[in-house]
């Protein structure tokens, strides 16, 4: 009997160790969870902390530059055109240079002699002091006879700076997809990728890269709306391209013209 008894308490000492045993590994199996639920969330609002700094670092390196480009784009308004001096005399040579610098082709004494309102001699004695003067004070240019009249050519050491101006200018070529989609960034800035969809009825991610990668348009900010989406616009360059000044200088609306109207 008292056999019994003592191998009955010790069947019950057994389980009770084996049950505190038990316990304690399910209460490591739970701490082990919760540190790696712990260090799960933590990499989570790293991750998030480091998203939205860069989202701050973004806005705040944009905020300076449209600061910058407002300031610029105020100087400019702010300066004169090139004015004539008070001084400054008309004379039968400098309107044959005026004529000759804006030709793009040659120009036969004949012609500018009569877009002149002058004698043949004297364009030809014009022509002669003007390459006078070029040589005298080391111009870049001088004025050629070309298949049978004259033009004005930069001189052969020059070539090489030409040529890649001309390749910019072959890289600069617009579509009239481009044009379109200029336009509308032109005088419709501030706005966003989805504005000129609407407007052009088709997807304008790419052309609107596209301009971007030619320099003529360029993010201006970002629009107050959901997702705060980019903001577009034109650049300087896209001025000088178009021979403007300041944005006030492009057409007017009203004057503009429908193709063959």
């Amino acid at each position: 009997m008292e056999e019994n008894m003592i191998q009955e308490f010790d069947e019950k000492a057994e389980a009770q160790t084996t049950g505190e045993v038990i316990s304690d590994e399910e209460q490591d199996k739970l701490t082990e969870e919760v540190v790696s639920d712990e260090e799960q969330a933590q990499q989570t609002k790293e991750v998030i902390s480091d998203d939205q700094q860069d989202k701050q670092t973004e806005e705040a390196e944009i905020e300076p530059l449209e600061q910058l480009e407002i300031e610029e784009s105020q100087q400019a308004d702010e300066q004169p055109l090139t004015e004539t001096p008070e001084d400054f005399e008309v004379t039968i040579e400098s309107v044959v240079e005026a004529v000759l610098f804006a030709s793009d082709e040659p120009l036969t004494v004949a012609r500018l002699s009569k877009i002149v309102e002058t004698t043949t001699k004297q364009v030809r004695d014009s022509v002669k002091s003007l390459n006078e003067k070029y040589t005298e004070n080391k111009n870049a240019f001088r004025i050629e006879q070309i298949a049978g009249g004259f033009q004005m050519l930069t001189l052969s050491p020059f070539n090489n700076w030409l040529r890649k101006l001309l390749r910019a200018r072959d890289e600069s070529k617009l579509s009239p997809a481009a044009l379109e989609t200029l336009a509308i960034i032109a005088y419709k800035q501030p706005l966003i990728r989805v504005d000129i969809e609407t407007i052009r009825g088709v997807a304008a991610g790419e052309m609107v890269r596209s301009l971007m990668y030619k320099g003529l348009v360029k993010i201006v900010g970002r629009a107050e709306v959901l997702g705060r989406p980019m903001l577009y616009g034109t650049t300087k360059k896209f001025l000088e391209v178009f021979g403007l000044n300041t944005l006030k200088d492009l057409p007017k609306i009203e004057e503009l013209k429908k193709p063959n109207s």
